[in-house]
């Protein structure tokens, strides 16, 4: 286990910094923050994250992101170190001591240091790491443009749902998109939409929001979540269900959902217009309804 998180700074008071992170109990500057080589973080890739968003300093949806990040946890074998409390009491310090008002707030635990091999440790020391940097809204052109995504194949490994650090796959796979001229890279297994390289993936066909039900093929997204509670809060037409690559490519309105992303529109896919090639009538309706929750979660509302 880590050392419990500090009443203050090292040495007792607040750090005396603009920005902070907090690194194995202590909080200190990026720029000094250090881990060893033997980590299994660097050595394996084992390990877990979480992106959490932070709206005039509320994090958005902290505890679905602590119960997701011990789901993860649970899936490596690995004990959580720290309580939801802790993990409240350092996210927040962080926040504080960040200049931006806006955030996103990684948190990261690896199994730790330990001599390289694939085996467990017999004695874990996870490494916890817990930084902050500002946070951009997207682009109102953007948004409202819409954005160009590519169809690839699913690449990736059986165990999706869990929130690895191992993202080589999705790395090469946003590339690829990049490389296309895309934003994103929808991804698909056996001819069916699991999600995106950063994203998880809603379409509307026939007026019904419709998103791939939850998988091992497929990250359980907090920001999906919040659209299918909204969704199903408004009276919106919605189910979860498998969604064919035939009607991926038919769809009437397909969209992106991450902390980061939000609610972004897809309005060109592999080349061809999305619907009419503009942001759809529905997605308007949800992005109005999620940037309504953002106004709450500003004032103060549970987030």
């Amino acid at each position: 286990m880590i050392a419990r998180p500090p009443s203050g700074a090292a040495g007792g008071g607040p750090a005396p910094m603009s920005e902070c992170v907090y690194l194995n109990g202590e909080y200190l500057p990026l720029s000094e923050a250090r881990v060893p080589v033997l980590d299994r973080g660097f050595m394996f890739g084992d390990g877990v994250y979480e992106v959490i968003p932070a709206y005039a300093r509320r994090p958005f949806r902290l505890q679905h992101h602590l119960q997701r990040l011990d789901a993860s946890l649970h899936a490596i074998r690995l004990d959580n170190p720290l309580s939801f409390a802790d993990w409240d009491e350092i996210i927040g310090r962080v926040i504080a001591e960040h200049p931006a008002s806006d955030q996103s707030i990684y948190v990261q635990v690896t199994r730790g240091p330990a001599r390289r091999d694939h085996g467990f440790p017999a004695d874990p020391q996870p490494t916890v790491l817990v930084m902050s940097s500002a946070l951009s809204d997207v682009p109102e052109a953007v948004a409202r443009e819409g954005v160009a995504a590519v169809t690839l194949p699913d690449i990736r490994w059986g165990r999706c749902d869990i929130k690895a650090i191992t993202l080589l796959p999705n790395i090469l796979l946003r590339q690829q998109a990049l490389d296309a001229g895309a934003a994103e890279a929808i991804l698909l297994r056996e001819g069916r939409v699991t999600e995106g390289a950063a994203s998880n993936v809603f379409v509307v066909i026939g007026g019904v929001l419709i998103t791939p039900p939850k998988s091992r093929h497929l990250l359980p997204g907090i920001t999906r979540d919040l659209v299918v509670q909204l969704a199903q809060a408004h009276q919106v037409s919605f189910r979860e269900g498998e969604i064919s690559e035939a009607e991926l490519r038919g769809a009437d309105e397909v969209w992106l959902t991450s902390s980061t992303k939000e609610i972004l529109p897809v309005t060109r896919l592999d080349g061809l217009p999305v619907g009419d090639g503009t942001p759809g009538p529905l997605w308007e309706t949800l992005l109005a309804l999620y940037q309504a929750y953002k106004r709450g979660l500003r004032r103060g509302s549970p987030g």
